[in-house]
């Protein structure tokens, strides 16, 4: 049992689409600066569980509560998207989801909105306030893209950054809103060999620099092996395995059911 902070507890949540139960009693627990993998075969369910730990579903039971970085306890069943992105709970998508005819500066402004002091008077009157907003959101946002070496295309549209820099910004975009909690749905989807290993070390630098817990789904097992303190395994909707990634990559179930000949070179 971890002696850090929870951050987030999900308790026997399981949702139901049309009689066919998706995801069924999953339990999970996150602790204040960990990265943490849900792994397992297609369609077992993990995305669903993001888009229940997201706000995207309603769990048709079960509890999830979540500490934001004040200690508030938050119940999260019922809560929308945006309301868990002001509390501190950011996501990304396994199909990208960047504005495209807005530049790279701009898609990473507008997850700064909530941030903002100023109101619509400040913003008609272009009062100081609102001049003090605007030159913060400006530094916030190139300090976040040089992070992520792609500052020198701020002003550049979405649309035409390569596929591997698109995955970048919309990391990016959801750092921007200061989450406690990251949710990386197949961060490493469609790229290159050299691609996925920069993001590796990104996603490990990121949860140091800014004090994150991370929870990603990632097919990419020496991705996956190389920077997960714990995995948690899906199958049919339920936790077929948990532990550490040794213990995962020798479980003659996950071994059978997931990594099959792929554990041998894991291990």
């Amino acid at each position: 049992m971890s002696d850090k902070k929870m951050i987030l507890q999900a308790s026997d949540i399981s949702i139901v689409f049309g009689g066919l139960k998706a995801v069924s009693d999953f339990n999970i627990e996150l602790h204040e600066g960990e990265l943490v993998g849900l792994i397992g075969p297609n369609g077992a369910g993990k995305t669903t569980v993001f888009n229940m730990l997201s706000g995207v579903y309603t769990p048709t039971s079960g509890q999830i509560t979540f500490w934001d970085k004040k200690g508030k306890v938050h119940l999260v069943n019922k809560k929308s998207p945006a309301d868990l992105n002001k509390i501190g709970i950011a996501r990304t998508f396994q199909n990208i989801r960047l504005f495209g005819n807005l530049t790279v500066a701009d898609n990473v402004r507008i997850a700064l909105h909530s941030s903002r002091h100023c109101n619509q008077l400040d913003v008609l009157f272009r009062t100081p306030r609102y001049r003090r907003d605007e030159a913060w959101m400006s530094l916030r946002v190139h300090n976040l893209l040089k992070l992520f070496k792609i500052a020198e295309k701020e002003n550049e549209l979405a649309s035409n950054l390569p596929y591997g820099e698109q995955r970048k910004l919309e990391i990016c975009r959801a750092l921007a809103a200061n989450p406690a909690l990251l949710l990386l749905d197949e961060p490493a989807a469609g790229m290159n060999p050299q691609e996925t290993k920069e993001l590796m070390e990104l996603i490990a630098f990121i949860r140091n620099e800014f004090n994150l817990t991370i929870l990603l789904i990632e097919h990419d097992m020496k991705l996956v092996m190389g920077i997960c303190e714990r995995l948690y395994v899906l199958n049919y909707g339920r936790v077929l395995a948990s532990g550490v990634p040794d213990e995962i990559k020798t479980n003659p179930e996950v071994i059978k059911a997931y990594l099959g000949s792929e554990a041998e070179s894991l291990a």
